[in-house]
């Protein structure tokens, strides 16, 4: 199911994707890579949330929206939660939810990010 909803600050429209089966190619026969297999350090850039409406909803409000930049920050000592840093917060995520976010092919604009 896609639902659209408008924001009250920006009247912008955003999408999302909601328990849509996910399959392991996307663009062009691409694998789509999740957040939680992005390296610490390095940008991805959010292609969609396959996740619960409700759980969805609460990370947009957070700031993962399709088209924002995401970079893994840090992980607890044994490697979870995870830390990402999108639109000047830091959430942490656990690796089942990060899994379910979908990022864009390398080649829709994938990059290094510089750390502050």
């Amino acid at each position: 199911m896609t639902c659209l909803t408008q924001t009250t600050d920006t009247d912008s429209m955003l999408q999302m994707s909601v328990n849509r089966e996910s399959s392991s190619t996307r663009h062009s026969g691409i694998a789509a890579q999740t957040l939680a297999q992005l390296p610490q350090g390095q940008s991805g850039i959010l292609d969609r949330l396959d996740l619960p409406e409700d759980i969805a909803r609460r990370l947009m409000e957070l700031g993962f929206l399709p088209g924002h930049a995401i970079v893994p920050a840090r992980s607890a000592p044994g490697g979870e939660p995870r830390v990402y840093r999108v639109d000047g917060s830091e959430v942490a995520l656990r690796r089942e939810t990060a899994s379910r976010i979908m990022l864009r092919s390398p080649s829709k604009g994938v990059g290094r990010a510089t750390e502050p």
